[in-house]
């Protein structure tokens, strides 16, 4: 029997991206899964009966929503939890989020016999009380669990652990991190909002300025941007169909759907600026050099062009690299993280 399988005996790591809107899941035993970050609980008795479930997730939660009390229970990333004198459903949130976190588990499909090991992504710059909620609620559904940087997972599963700058765009955050051979340091990373649900807003916005008789709701935004965001010089016409008074009715959003992907690509570069400017100047160019790309919102067409030729513009040079498999870029690196800790480390955790 090898060390790595003697390592591994009854015990099941997972690497886990809590995303905002969509959670990934890469396991040991060689199962990937991802599911929308949603999850629903019947309104009454009636809705039970109909949906003969007492909770339901991802996209069955989204299409059944009208009978649910419906929760995305994260928020840039981190789990909702109510402000003294908020009107957040910190409760329901908090419930919502250890029923995902459940479910991402079994999705994993651990025998019975196993331990969870998870290692869990959250935002580069999450406060001390975010991570704290999340590992509360993480050690009701796994044997241990610890929580990783969300760019450091990306960076740490291409084993690109030199030199290089990590963009990893989700739903509600867009993470950055300069890794240059040792863990980073607060001051190596930023997190911003303007991601996939700024691109959701100002699509909306967008829309409704240039089409005002559109019906619509966030879900139909949310696909429109799905299936067609670009930020193509000269993309091939987007012609959607929405309702006017009950009607479908053709609208080219071309226009809309590129300007609305468009207004995340100054700050990201922005920030990559300020990492680059306040990091040894010897060192500066080789990290330009290698500026990774990762996340949901990376499958963007044409994002990382955008990028590469905006860092030209305000920093005289970059290049660009799109991750593989965006969609499970820190579920991978987390699972890496996950199997390389000492059994030592996870029994302390416990």
């Amino acid at each position: 029997m090898s060390e790595e399988t003697s390592k591994s005996q009854g015990v099941l790591y997972v690497g886990i991206d809590l995303g905002t809107s969509r959670t990934s899941v890469a396991a040991s035993n060689g199962i990937r899964a991802t599911l929308p970050s949603f999850v629903g609980y019947p309104k009454d008795v009636i809705a039970r009966k109909l949906l003969q479930k007492d909770v339901l997730y991802g996209d069955e939660a989204v299409a059944k929503r009208l009978s649910l009390n419906l929760y995305r229970p994260l928020e840039h990333g981190v789990l909702k939890c109510g402000e003294e004198g908020g009107d957040l459903d910190t409760d329901g949130n908090t419930r919502a989020a250890r029923d995902l976190l459940l479910e991402a588990v079994r999705l994993a499909q651990p025998r019975k016999d196993e331990l969870v090991y998870a290692v869990i992504g959250a935002p580069a710059q999450a406060n001390i009380n975010s991570k704290n909620a999340i590992l509360k609620v993480a050690k009701e559904s796994v044997d241990s669990a610890m929580l990783c940087s969300e760019p450091f997972a990306v960076a740490y599963g291409q084993d690109m652990l030199e030199d290089v700058l990590v963009i990893d765009i989700g739903a509600g955050t867009v993470d950055l991190c300069r890794m240059h051979g040792t863990m980073p340091e607060e001051s190596d990373q930023l997190t911003m909002t303007t991601a996939g649900d700024h691109v959701d807003k100002e699509l909306t916005r967008r829309i409704s300025e240039a089409y005002p008789e559109a019906q619509f709701t966030v879900q139909m935004i949310k696909q429109i941007k799905e299936r067609h965001s670009t930020v193509a010089e000269r993309p091939s016409p987007i012609k959607v169909s929405l309702p006017v008074n009950g009607k479908p009715t053709e609208f080219d959003v071309t226009e809309q759907v590129t300007g609305a992907c468009r207004s995340i690509v100054p700050p990201i570069v922005e920030g990559l600026g300020k990492l680059i400017g306040s990091f040894d100047p010897e060192f500066q160019q080789r990290l330009k050099d290698r500026v990774l790309l990762a996340g949901g919102g990376s499958q963007i067409k044409a994002l990382d062009t955008a990028i590469e030729l905006e860092m030209h513009r305000l920093l005289g040079s970059g290049k660009v690299l799109l991750i593989e498999e965006p969609m499970y870029g820190g579920a991978n690196g987390a699972l890496k993280i996950a199997h390389d800790m000492p059994a030592e480390f996870w029994e302390k955790l416990k």
